[in-house]
């Protein structure tokens, strides 16, 4: 993949790493600095499904393979056996048979997304939001997956139509401004989730405090980032994640590049 210049500051591609390296540092993965929306379209299970179980809403699925309720369940219970490959495969055959169907479409496009597969999930989420009666989710779901493969204006563009359906959506401003710390604009990434930090839900959402207190640290300011990250996380924690970014932004040039961006 080839980047270019973020003005004259971080590349794109030197910001991306930094991100990940933070994030890898607070126990998680890059891509659960996203946020999905609290809707009904996420097919895992709140425990894991039996073998038997599994067996069972498989052989009710196959007998009315078009049937959306059937076929979520049985992907449910195929994920929470960690059967990653079976349950694409099963969600995939569920949007062939219903393909104008936003929520499957939805859910498909996002397992993809999870299973590291968004050059797979994008010609399918980009035809989805085609569609005149699109859902934001849709939107927010392109998006992500533009995110992961880089294209963090489209990824942006997609978030932004997502907004337009669905104003004030903390998901997918979350994943705006996180789009944009990836995109080494920390100062845009930094309006982005202080706006979702003023909504009403903004208290249950302790993944979007600490993205903030990321995107605050990344800039220097790492007794302000203490202060929101010790909202949510032990003080042990939270020291040995601003040590980590300390230590990264004294790297050779890595925090004159940064700092001057901020100018």
């Amino acid at each position: 993949m080839t980047f270019s210049p973020f003005r004259h500051t971080l590349r794109p591609a030197s910001a991306m790493l930094l991100l990940a390296a933070a994030l890898s540092v607070a126990g998680c993965q890059r891509n659960s600095a996203s946020l999905d929306s609290s809707d009904s379209m996420n097919t895992a299970s709140t425990r894991p499904a039996s073998f038997q179980a599994t067996a069972e809403l498989g052989r009710a699925w196959q007998s009315d393979p078009n049937n959306i309720g059937k076929g979520l369940a049985y992907a449910a219970g195929l994920e929470s056996l960690g059967q990653t490959e079976q349950q694409l495969d099963v969600l995939n055959r569920l949007h062939s048979g219903n393909p104008g169907d936003g929520r499957v479409t939805v859910i498909y496009g996002k397992k993809l997304l999870q299973a590291g597969k968004p050059a797979d999930a994008l010609p399918i989420l980009e035809a989805a939001a085609a569609s005149p009666a699109t859902d934001w989710r849709v939107f927010s779901a392109l998006g992500s997956a533009y995110d992961q493969q880089g294209l963090y204006d489209k990824a942006q563009e997609a978030y932004g139509k997502a907004l337009a359906l669905q104003p004030n959506e903390i998901s997918v401003l979350n994943n705006m401004g996180m789009s944009y710390a990836l995109q080494g604009n920390l100062k845009q990434a930094e309006q982005t989730l202080r706006q979702a930090m003023l909504l009403p839900n903004a208290a249950t959402q302790p993944r979007l405090r600490q993205n903030l207190a990321l995107v605050v640290g990344l800039q220097g300011r790492f007794e302000e980032a203490r202060k929101i990250a010790s909202e949510d996380l032990p003080a042990d924690q939270v020291e040995a994640n601003l040590d980590y970014l300390k230590k990264m932004l004294a790297q050779p040039n890595t925090w004159q590049q940064l700092s001057g961006s901020q100018g």
